[in-house]
């Protein structure tokens, strides 16, 4: 696994986030690096084998051609990119605010706000306990689509129940310091609990009429 490093990419909306289990740097440390998109003619970007390759689990049939056995892509198109710091600890989900400063969680259950200059902010407290163990954790996060003017934060996490763990989804209004959510309320449970700490899913967003869409592993 990579380092932990949060990677922006300049000139547009796109960012990776890469983790691993190791030991956090030193908050708010940034290293420069340049960077260029070019959205450019990618004709050189051809397809290959499927990247997955072992055998599948089941004898289902696949709805479609290609849903279990993608084939892989190899892009000839440039790009550059900076890193504005690598002082978060397994980073997870990412959300960028109004003023450009980004909302990230870290899989242990900590929710950070890292400006554009790459400045770490103290633990934003408020949020539900979450069972960071196993691939559990505080995963993705999306915005309300009024932000700006309701400042609501919708987020999974991992949760542990009396008979087991399960995904949650949970909402609160990030206040204008940055520092709490408030009112902090779970909205969705994935019942049954389930002894495991393994496959919860985690993503989640809005479409565009306004629905939440989480997903969720095949526990």
């Amino acid at each position: 696994m990579h380092k932990n490093l949060l990677h922006v990419v300049c000139g547009i909306s796109l960012i990776a986030v890469a983790c691993n289990n190791g030991e956090s740097k030193a908050a708010g440390k940034s290293t420069d690096t340049t960077v260029t998109i070019s959205a450019e003619n990618n004709s050189a970007d051809s397809t290959g084998k499927p990247v997955e390759t072992e055998k599948p689990n089941t004898d289902y049939k696949p709805a479609f051609a290609g849903q279990t056995r993608i084939a892989g892509v190899k892009t000839q198109t440039p790009y550059e990119f900076t890193v504005i710091t690598s002082g978060l600890l397994n980073p997870w989900g990412i959300a960028e605010l109004p003023d450009g400063s980004f909302l990230i969680t870290e899989k242990s259950g900590t929710m950070r706000i890292v400006t554009k200059d790459g400045k770490v902010s103290d633990k934003i407290t408020g949020a539900p306990a979450v069972n960071a163990n196993g691939q559990g954790g505080l995963l993705g996060l999306t915005l309300d689509p009024a932000f700006k003017q309701n400042r609501m934060v919708y987020w999974v996490f991992s949760e542990k129940q009396p008979d087991g763990n399960l995904t949650a989804v949970a909402k609160g209004k990030l206040a204008e310091d940055g520092k709490t959510l408030q009112n902090a309320t779970v909205i969705y449970r994935a019942t049954p609990a389930h002894n495991s700490s393994l496959h919860y899913g985690g993503r989640i967003l809005f479409d565009k009429k306004g629905y939440l869409m989480v997903s969720t592993g095949e526990r």
